[in-house]
């Protein structure tokens, strides 16, 4: 059916890309039009070709010609398609069987007593456009730019020259240079601080939600967001060879990787045309030798034949069932939520053998919570409302995590003074007539609290209050309540191998992986590791099987883009991740992803079903018509049949049954 998808590889300049992408999209909305116009025009020309035919009692040539019209307005691109592929040496394709077939079709009138068949020519390179449509417009909702990357990409940097502050491009920054990063600005070019302290928010890079506590001395990546203080940094790369640079060149390099899959009905062409090509000539050939009498004059009858026996060759059921098959298996996921950019991957999830799972944002929320509270000599209840009121102003997502296991904070006229944030501690402040501090173990040593360690995994909050330890609570990225079920529900699919990768701690993400079951995981990873990594386990995937990332952040946008199939969080996730993937989950629940493949196997089932169906059906009429038994109208009646059968069978493809995955059909 339609060709093979290619995506941009990226090799535009990176500033190109919003413009590229805009483009893309407005010209493949006008290509549609234009098909639709041209079905439509064809359609009018060809019911005016019959009524001349009927009316104007024309001869055969020039009833050709009027029939060549819409004939060649509809079929001119499939008629080059086949010439192209002839050129290229890929000449069994279902090009060549429509133009062979209809050329055939429109020759068979020239034959001595044989009727014209004009209007059946143009009826199959009718069909066969309808066909391509469908595909076209299921295909065509790939959205593939990476213009979205550009967020991270920072438009300026404030470097010190010759004692004054000059805001330049980041590309006019050379390495040693002093750069000065104010809050709320995103960091320019990779160095190291020199002069003051902040917390960066670095979930462009490694997708983790916990800002990132800086000081001097301490490195720092481009595409890192200053949160809080002014810091001063000593570049250490020009910008071509900076973090965020990297990740841009990661994604292009991995799109050009990866590999492309032609579509189903293509394969099977490549097949069946061959075989219907070859059997016509023999029919054409063959059995006048064998005639009583003679080849010359019995050689007629038997082209009549072969070349009805192309006409009704013609996998017009095909054509128009199997697109219609993926197009109604797509629009039946995209009501469940989930968005599968175009038919070909539909192959590839069907046959899904490994997953691979970024963690934060992807099986957790991305987003911090209180998972636990210990308490010393206070109820949870008071050691919960005393770390609130301190972080009443904190903008920290510890805080917000705080306020939000607390949300009367606000309202129950508990007086807070003397608020003093500590770089590299926490918070001090008077809660009621008492000092309560809270923050790390360093802060506790400071305030002379005699704190002990806590054995869970995440973050841990110590809080003393008039320098005696209260105790601690304990803040962790909340694991979804579907990941569970989301990595059972694939390997009662069959698929066994499920790894996580992550830029979080090893601890923390050994603690996600051991409660959700996963095979295997690796840890403290930035973008290009887990590309490395990826590259890895699809060199090692088996024969025939497929390989899928999930991930929700820019920085997953490499991998999302190498993988056979990338899957994005579409609800929480980043613009970045969404344009790069192939499926987009918009519910942002992990065990979407099993629904998805078996939303896949069905429509490949019932693809194969019409596909079976409509080959049994035309080997019968087929061998009917070698023999003379079946005449083009007959064949054409039964063609329509198994058309429309065909095309109810593809319908069911649009209802999915409810419930979270579903029996291989």
């Amino acid at each position: 059916m339609a060709r093979t998808q290619h995506r941009r590889s990226g090799h535009e300049n990176t500033h190109s890309h919003t413009d590229g992408h805009s483009h893309s999209h407005h010209h493949h909305a006008d290509g549609m039009r234009r098909q639709i116009i041209l079905i439509a025009v064809t359609a009018i020309l060809l019911a005016a070709a019959v009524l001349i035919e009927k009316y104007c009692g024309l001869q055969t040539w020039q009833l050709l010609l009027v029939y060549l019209v819409p004939y060649l307005l509809i079929g001119s691109g499939t008629l080059k398609e086949a010439a192209e592929g002839i050129a290229h040496g890929n000449i069994f394709n279902e090009h060549f069987l429509m133009s062979v077939a209809t050329i055939g079709a429109l020759c068979i009138g020239f034959l001595p007593g044989a009727e014209t068949e004009f209007p059946e020519a143009v009826f199959v390179m009718l069909f066969f456009a309808v066909g391509e449509l469908f595909e076209s417009y299921a295909e065509g909702r790939s959205r593939d730019s990476i213009s979205h990357l550009m967020e991270i990409r920072p438009d300026t940097a404030e470097v010190e020259r010759g004692g004054r502050t000059q805001t330049v491009s980041p590309e006019e920054v050379g390495p040693g240079e002093i750069i000065v990063v104010r809050p709320g600005d995103k960091i320019a070019l990779d160095g190291t601080v020199i002069e003051g302290s902040s917390s960066l928010n670095t979930v462009a890079l490694t997708g983790e939600s916990m800002p990132r506590d800086i000081t001097e001395g301490d490195d720092v990546a481009s595409g890192c967001i200053n949160l809080s203080g002014v810091i001063r940094i000593k570049t250490t790369r020009t910008f071509g060879e900076s973090t965020v640079s990297k990740i841009i060149r990661l994604v292009e390099s991995a799109d050009r990787d990866k590999s492309r899959s032609e579509s189903f009905i293509t394969r099977f062409a490549r097949i069946y045309t061959p075989i219907v090509v070859s059997a016509a000539l023999l029919l054409a050939f063959v059995p006048p030798l064998f005639s009583q009498s003679g080849f010359a004059s019995s050689f007629a009858t038997w082209l009549h034949r072969a070349l009805i026996f192309l006409v009704v060759s013609c996998p017009c059921a095909l054509v128009i069932s199997v697109p219609l098959t993926f197009f109604g298996g797509l629009g039946g996921a995209s009501r469940k939520g989930i968005l599968i950019k175009g038919s070909c991957y539909m192959d590839r999830l069907a046959a899904l053998g490994t997953v691979v799972f970024d963690k934060t944002g992807t099986l957790t929320r991305g987003e911090f919570a209180v998972e636990a509270v210990h308490p010393e000599d206070f109820s949870e209840n008071e050691l919960l409302h005393l770390a609130a009121h301190v972080e009443h102003f904190s903008t920290h997502p510890i805080g917000e995590a705080l306020r939000a296991a607390f949300p009367n904070a606000a309202t129950d006229g508990c007086p807070v003074t003397d608020v003093e944030e500590i770089a590299g501690q926490g918070i001090k402040a008077n809660v009621s007539g008492r000092t309560v501090c809270v923050g790390n173990s360093r802060m506790m040593d400071a305030a002379g609290a005699g704190w002990h360690d806590c054995h869970r995994t995440g973050t841990i909050i110590h809080v003393a209050v008039d320098g005696k330890y209260a105790g601690h609570i304990v803040i962790n990225d909340m694991v979804k309540e579907d990941s569970a079920e989301a990595v059972s529900a694939l390997k009662r699919l069959g698929v066994k191998n499920t790894v996580m990768l992550s830029g979080d701690r090893e601890e923390v993400a050994r603690d996600v992986a051991d409660r959700l079951g996963l095979s295997s995981w690796h840890a403290g990873l930035l973008p290009a590791d887990k590309v490395e990594y990826l590259k890895k386990l699809l060199a090692a995937k088996p024969q025939g099987c497929s390989l899928a990332f999930v991930g929700d952040g820019i920085n997953d946008a490499p991998a999302l883009r190498l993988a056979d199939i990338g899957i994005a969080m579409g609800g929480l996730g980043s613009d970045a991740a969404i344009e790069a993937a192939d499926v987009v989950l918009m519910d942002d629940k992990p065990s979407k992803i099993a629904l998805a493949v078996s939303i896949a196997r069905r429509t490949l089932g019932i693809a194969r079903q019409n596909v079976v169906f409509a080959i049994g059906v035309k080997a019968a009429i087929l061998l009917l018509a070698t023999f003379g038994l079946a005449s083009m109208w007959l064949a054409a009646f039964a063609d329509v049949g198994v058309t429309v059968l065909a095309v109810l069978n593809a319908m069911r493809a649009l209802r999915v049954p409810s419930g979270p995955t579903l029996p291989k059909p």
